[in-house]
């Protein structure tokens, strides 16, 4: 079956599966797409008989001849891309090294020599190209970059997945202290400067967009790496910019707890610091949680934030296991990352695998008589993973309305998902094939990746 690259008007007819909420995984044996010229989800029927084609799509007023239909093979679906709310790019030509440390010494001994490199803009170009690349080739279209702290090779970064169809948001990461004597930056005003200088280039890449496909992210690492002058100048580009989204992370390991407490012992707390300098908001990203206090998840609520849940990272680096069910029946936002390098794979179909894991390890762990309430302490169903995966992502980025499943009028942000890759698979059911493909799968099962109805991969 050929599938045309371009974003003409088009209709899918077969399997489909999308998160229509954390319990509710809907699975469409014959569903109907009709996706518009302008890559929108025009209208979608549920179970259509072949016979009925021609009649359901002549009562929307379309007409086969007119489009281009895709007539999906047994075993073949469609759903909606992944949301990868935390990755670091510069990070990749290190991917499944350091891990015998944990968070702090491979920071220091794998993770910023590597990022230093990036000062060479030639070596940016040749690893981010390959680096998009990859991302896509896993299903992932939607991406939260972390750049290194250089300001000329982030925006090669921008430029790359802006040419490469990718919806990405990009930061270039902003570290005054605490990285070394070769990976810091010289003051918290140059960074400012250069941060800036870096969202006005994202923001040249589509002017005149609503919903730019490359979004500009702030990014202070974290905040041990950042000085209070620094923090609270990236507080007065967010006050200026009160839609752009900011990341960063918060957490994650207990020594870097300790070491921020002792480093802003003005603050009651590690998400306080984020709040104090007016960084703790909508569409801020928090990436781990693995030891969050109960006040900083009614704080991380109250201020609509969220939290990218990273477990493969999590676990690789002895972190700890974010309590995500808790964090559910709070109302908090919760996405997926693959936290390269942290997290040693690129797939996040891998962040899908730990986090079902995960859940089921802080099950076993619970006291006995706790998981009284929805999600927490219990492991999450194939429903909630798809959802963190795909809506959860989108609403973290403040795209829900926009990407994240098939309702009319999103974007065709979508994968063409082939389970018959695998002889063991061939007889399955589609809602067996799913949930095999989310734990046997690997990106040999995505034959197509579309972003705004436009097939980048």
């Amino acid at each position: 079956m050929a599938i045309s690259k371009d974003s003409r008007a088009r209709i899918i007819y077969g399997g489909v599966v999308h998160a229509l909420s954390l319990t509710k995984l809907e699975i469409l044996e014959r569903g109907l797409i009709a996706v518009g010229a302008d890559g929108k989800i025009a209208w979608v029927e549920g179970d259509v008989e072949g016979s009925r084609l021609q009649e359901v799509v002549s009562s929307h007023g379309w007409t086969l001849d007119g489009v281009e239909f895709v007539e999906l093979k047994k075993g073949e679906w469609v759903m909606p891309g992944f949301v990868d709310t935390h990755t670091h790019a510069p990070q990749y030509p290190n991917l499944g090294v350091g891990g015998q440390y944990e968070l702090l010494d491979w920071l220091n001994n794998v993770t910023f020599p590597t990022e230093a490199k990036f000062s060479d803009v030639a070596f940016a170009k040749k690893t981010y190209e390959e680096v998009v690349q990859r991302v896509l080739s896993n299903g992932t279209t939607t991406c939260c970059y972390y750049g290194s702290l250089h300001l000329e090779a982030t925006k090669v970064l921008a430029d790359i997945a802006f040419a490469k169809g990718q919806r990405a948001f990009i930061g270039k990461c902003n570290m005054d202290r605490n990285g070394g004597t070769n990976y810091q930056e010289p003051s918290a005003e140059q960074s400012l400067k250069d941060t800036t200088e870096f969202i006005a280039h994202v923001s040249s890449l589509q002017p005149d967009a609503t919903e730019p496909l490359v979004q500009p992210i702030l990014t202070p690492r974290f905040a041990i790496a950042c000085t209070g002058d620094l923090l609270g100048g990236l507080g007065k580009i967010a006050a200026a910019n009160p839609t752009m989204a900011i990341q960063t992370h918060i957490s994650e390991n207990a020594g870097e707890i300790a070491f921020t407490k002792q480093l802003f012992p003005e603050c009651e707390s590690y998400a306080h610091v984020y709040d104090r300098y007016g960084l703790l908001r909508e569409k801020t990203i928090l990436a781990h949680g693995c030891h969050l206090e109960h006040k900083e998840l009614e704080l991380i609520k109250s201020k609509g934030a969220g939290i990218s849940h990273c477990p493969t990272s999590n676990f690789n680096l002895r972190s700890g296991m974010a309590k995500v069910g808790e964090m559910l029946d709070r109302g908090i936002k919760v996405g997926l990352g693959t936290d390269v390098s942290g997290g040693y794979s690129a797939s996040m179909i891998t962040a899908i695998q730990h986090a079902s894991v995960c859940s089921k390890m802080v099950s076993v762990q619970a006291p006995v008589g706790w998981g009284s309430g929805r999600f927490a302490n219990k492991q999450l169903p194939i429903s909630t993973l798809v959802y963190l995966a795909t809506m959860g992502g989108a609403e973290l980025c403040g795209l829900e309305n926009h990407i994240g499943n098939f309702l009319v009028g999103k974007e065709f942000d979508a994968l063409l998902v082939n389970g018959l890759v695998g002889e063991v698979w061939r007889d399955d059911k589609l809602e067996a094939l799913v949930e095999k493909f989310l734990f046997c799968g690997d990106s040999r099962n995505i034959s197509a990746v579309w972003v705004g109805n436009r097939v980048v991969n």
